[in-house]
């Protein structure tokens, strides 16, 4: 390839094309993050409707997790051997498919199975959606990249309750799924019509197989076993502890097989030796634990403790958006100027403060107290996320952006279930101390909670810390 071929193949040398593409992207990974929290509120209505029990219904959110943590290890190795344009619209043609199957769903064991289907192309979508947005970027601005590419990141659990309690008060259950398809749809003609198609240059690149068979089943195995610890009620229980340990042992197998692979394993562990990456990556897992910790405390909250609907819920959590919006184009311009360290450590200050007056809240806290606290909390965490992921490519040669996005995309997940699960056992055990249906002794329950999540929150300060103060340049 010529030296213009390849300057007229790179989005980044024209900024006008480059946002064409941010654009498509953004548009394209939004029914995966809808669709994730739009299922989610709609777990009480599937019980309903296939008259089974909530444990069952479960596993129509386990099968998408599982399914994820399963497909992300290989998104490296596909866009470099198929290239980024192919597998986008790969990922969200699969993604429609199983999406269309769910809506078409005639038990639950066949919805279970549809859902895997799902979770293997919205699996696809996010790390692919990072290493175009990062190349496009040409390693210029990238906090201003990542803040384009962290929007429907920030918006979808924020936004993904409201749509689905509207779904479930005035539609019928199979629309959860159904309302992908014009989504995808659309993403499909967008990005076969405006995305640039590259050339891969990897064609003979062979996939790590055996790298495979122990990587995406250590996460599999992972977050399936943590994803059982608020059914087993704490961590100590076999199902939990079995799944774990394997898991444990299969990724301590395959760090010790990729640093004899080098650059050739399915996931570069010598990225790792990048301390920008990371640190970045130890802030990835720990700000999906404390946002996917924090974002199962406050619906429950207000439904268990306010008696509020899934869609009232849905709109308390507005706030928590908004403050996102507020920050992240800010956030973006500082990462650029400053660096990271300053707005990450500010972000997190940010984030403890906003989540501090949901460690006194009771039956009867009023609404907009808690929303101003909500829009604090959410400008924290949108001058979080974003920085950090910049970060994360910090030093990185062209080569390692693939392997880099399936590895911090890998953190997210498993901090996330983590958090999810640390959070869960912890209301458990505070609600079963309670003793009692009253309203303000359970509120009790919560403020407790909350504030092991503020503790959560306060151990990221120290990764933060060794974030790059000044900006570095890539190039």
């Amino acid at each position: 390839m010529g030296k213009q071929d390849a300057t007229a193949l790179n989005p980044a040398s024209n900024e006008a094309a480059s946002k064409k593409m941010m654009f498509i992207l953004m548009l394209g990974i939004l029914a995966p993050l809808f669709d994730t929290t739009i299922t989610n509120v709609a777990i009480d209505t599937l019980v309903r409707e296939f008259n089974t029990t909530v444990s069952t219904i479960q596993w129509v959110i386990t099968s998408y997790l599982l399914a994820l943590g399963m497909v992300i290890p290989i998104t490296g190795w596909a866009v470099e051997r198929f290239g980024g344009k192919p597998m986008w619209l790969f990922s969200l043609l699969v993604f429609l498919l199983g999406s269309v199957l769910c809506g078409f769903a005639w038990n639950i064991e066949s919805l279970i199975v549809f859902r895997i289907i799902q979770g293997i192309g919205g699996g696809l979508l996010m790390p692919i959606m990072q290493t175009m947005g990062v190349r496009a970027s040409n390693g210029q601005k990238m906090g201003k990249s990542m803040a384009a590419v962290s929007l429907p990141a920030l918006l979808g659990p924020i936004l993904g309750p409201v749509l689905g309690g509207l779904i479930i008060n005035h539609l019928n259950w199979r629309w959860i799924f159904f309302v992908n398809v014009p989504l995808c749809v659309v993403a499909i003609v967008m990005a076969w019509r405006g995305l640039p198609h590259e050339k891969s240059e990897g064609k003979t690149l062979r996939l790590d197989l055996l790298g495979l068979l122990m990587l995406s089943p250590a996460v599999v195995l992972i977050i399936y076993g943590l994803g059982e610890v608020s059914s087993s009620h704490g961590f100590g229980h076999a199902a939990v502890l079995i799944p774990v340990a394997a898991g444990l042992a299969l990724l301590a197998g395959f760090i010790v097989y990729a640093l004899k692979k080098g650059d050739k394993a399915l996931l570069d562990i010598k990225l790792f030796r990048v301390r920008s990456f990371t640190v970045s990556s130890a802030l990835l897992f720990l700000s999906g634990l404390t946002t996917y910790g924090a974002m199962l405390l406050m619906p429950l909250y207000f439904q268990q403790i306010r008696g509020e609907s899934v869609l009232i819920s849905g709109l308390l959590l507005v706030p928590q958006g908004i403050g996102m919006l507020l920050t992240r184009s800010l956030a973006g311009k500082l990462t650029d100027g400053i660096g990271s360290r300053p707005v990450v450590l500010a972000g997190t200050l940010l984030t403890i403060l906003g989540t501090l007056p949901f460690t006194q809240v009771g039956s009867d806290t009023s609404y907009f107290y808690l929303c101003a606290a909500l829009i604090v909390r959410g400008a924290g965490l949108g001058a979080v996320f974003m920085p950090v992921m910049a970060s994360a490519y910090v030093g990185l040669s062209p080569k390692h952006i693939p392997h880099a996005s399936s590895t911090t995309r890998i953190m997210q997940q498993i901090g996330g279930a983590f958090g999810a699960s640390v959070i869960a056992i912890i209301l458990q055990n505070e609600l079963d101390s309670v003793m009692t249906h009253d309203a303000a002794a359970a509120a009790v329950a919560f403020d407790h909670t909350f504030k092991w999540s503020i503790a959560l929150s306060a151990l990221a300060l120290i990764p933060a810390a060794m974030l790059p103060r000044v900006k570095k340049e890539n190039r």
